[in-house]
This record gives structure tokens, sequence and C-alpha cells, in this order.
């Protein structure tokens, strides 16, 4: 009895031992499996791949099917860039739904205002015997309906993408602020951005505004007041192909001298599928000396009258046309 008290101790001693690192090998499994193979785990590797641009492995994350759309934003910079709006991110604590399936909450700003998108996973195939995987459940991406005035092309998030008559649809992941811009040397349309929270919705459709950038307006100016300065060179009460006009029953002793006090301002719009410029109005001064045929007074005469005349635009490309067009 007295040999055989110290091997039971023993025994006794490395059973203890087993059962505590048994317990031990059971909670660090149970917390190496809520941190590192959670259901928050798999959301957070998504949200970090949208982060990278890398479509491909937030599409195998999101299971999501993907709708009849543009996909230019769905790999690369431009959807790299659509996280670069989202800040203050935070990923909550999964919570559990109906049938054994797990809700993840990431909360999120762009500029103000708050939003938030729901992911629901379900368990996967065990890791290594001990490890549960997440999958989040299939969804469908969500669209963008996107127009754009005259023209055929536009830019998300900095990718170009065509405008089949000037009207796409753009798929999108989501959270994601998406900005869609149009811009060429002669005419632009303000950025518009929307920011996506959620799977399979449609967000509020794009319509950009298309007009005419400065410097088409600087150029069609500048066309203008040419035109108008050499009809203000010719010395005639009616000047030929311009808008100006004078008339007189006096004799005119002078040179007819006209000068331009306002030049029009220039309006251009989108109309019909094309452009077209509002009419124009013109301010000019004309002088001359005359004689009255009744009484023989010899005066100086001066009047500035408005005139009103069209103009055509016409655009090929970067090149512009500008024709006056003056009824009589």
């Amino acid at each position: 009895m007295k040999n055989g008290t110290p091997l039971s101790k023993i025994a006794t001693t490395w059973l203890l031992v087993l059962m505590l690192a048994l317990a031990a090998s059971i909670v660090t499994i149970a917390i190496v499996n809520t941190t590192s193979f959670g259901p928050e785990r798999t959301v957070a590797t998504y949200m970090a791949a949208l982060k990278d641009g890398n479509g491909a492995k937030a599409m195998g994350l999101l299971n999501a099917k993907v709708p009849g759309a543009n996909a230019a934003a769905l790999d690369g910079e431009s959807l790299a860039q659509s996280q670069k709006a989202l800040k203050n991110l935070s990923i909550a604590d999964a919570v559990a739904v109906p049938d054994g399936k797990e809700s993840v909450d990431v909360s999120y700003t762009v500029g103000e205002t708050a939003f938030s998108s729901q992911f629901i996973l379900e368990k996967g195939p065990k890791h290594w015997i001990f490890f549960d995987s997440w999958e989040m459940v299939p969804t469908t991406l969500p669209v963008i309906d996107v127009s754009v005035v005259n023209a055929n092309q536009a830019s998300i998030n900095g990718a170009n993408a065509n405008m089949p008559a000037g009207k796409n649809s753009f798929a999108v992941f989501y959270p994601g602020n998406y900005e869609f811009e149009y811009r060429s040397d002669l005419f632009a349309a303000p950025p518009v951005s929307r920011t996506v929270e959620g799977p399979g919705q449609s967000a509020p459709a794009v319509a950009l505004a298309t007009g005419p950038t400065s410097d088409l307006l600087s150029q069609v100016d500048g066309t203008i007041r040419k035109y108008l300065d050499a009809c203000a060179k010719q010395a005639v009460l009616l000047p030929t192909g311009c808008p100006m006009s004078a008339e007189t029953g006096n004799r005119v002793l002078s040179p007819v001298a006209w000068s331009i006090a306002e030049y029009p301002a220039i309006t251009i719009s989108p109309y019909g599928g094309t452009w077209i410029m509002a009419p124009l109005t013109v301010k000019a001064q004309v002088s001359y000396k005359e004689q009255d045929l009744f009484t023989g007074l010899v005066s100086e005469f001066k009047k500035a009258n408005t005139f009103d005349f069209s103009a055509k635009l016409s655009v090929d490309g970067t090149t512009v046309g500008v024709t006056p067009v003056v009824d009589y």
C-alpha cells in the first residue's frame, strides 16, 4: 500500500494536468474561433478587399450575383476609390438571427451623414476540425442608373465608361461611395455622388447635367466679339452681314463710325441631342456728322441702340464653329 500511494498520487496529478490542459485547449479554441474565425472576421476581410480594390476576392466573399450592368467599378482603383469617403468605420459584434445565421453591422459616415450596412452570414465547413467558417448569405449587387446629356461617355470613380444613347447602369459593391462625372475640353457635367448601403437595391438615379466649359464659352465669346468688331469697322449705316443698322433722312457729311458698347452674353444649352446658342443682343453706338436738308443746320449725331441676332453652333470633336445669323 505504501508503494502504491505515490503512484496513485502521480496518476491523479497527471490526470488533473491533462484535464486542465484539455480545458485550456477548449477555452483557447473557443477564443480563437470567436476572434479569428467568427463572422466578424469574414466581414472584416471583405471590407479589406474593397479597400484594396480586389474585386475578385470581394466577390468570392460576398457570394453576390452580378446583375446585367456595367462592371467598371467592380475592381481596381475605381473600387478602392469607393471606400475613401467612408470614415469612422466600425464592425459590430455578430448578433444571432433565425435559422442559425449571424448578422454583422458595419457603421460608417460619409461627410456628415451616418450609414450602416448589414451582412447576414451562415456557417460553412469546419477548418482543421475545430474552427468554424462563416460565409455570407448570397445576395445581388446593387445597381446605379446613370444618364448624361449630349454625351456617350461618363466616369465612375475615375474609370471611364461608355454611355450608349447617354444611358447606362452600373453594378457596384456595398458599402461604397460612387462619384459620377463627365468632362471633355468643351463640355462637362458636375460630379454627382451616391452612397450605397445594401444588396439588391437601386440607389437614386444619377442625371449628369452637361453644359459648356469655361473654355468653350470663352472661345465662342471671342468669335462673336471678333465678328462684331469687324462689323463696327464698316463705315456705313447698314454694315453688310451685321445686326447693326441706322437710318437718317438727312445728308451724312462724315464717315459713319460704329462702336460696340456692350457685347452679347453667351449662353449654350442642350436641345434635341445637339447644342444651341440663346438669342444674342448687342448694344452698338453709331455717330456721324449730318446736315438737315430743310434748315441746312449741321450737327453731330450719336445714338446707341440694341440689336438682336442669333448664331448657329457646330461641334466636331474639339473643333467649334460659330455662324452668326442676321434677319433683315
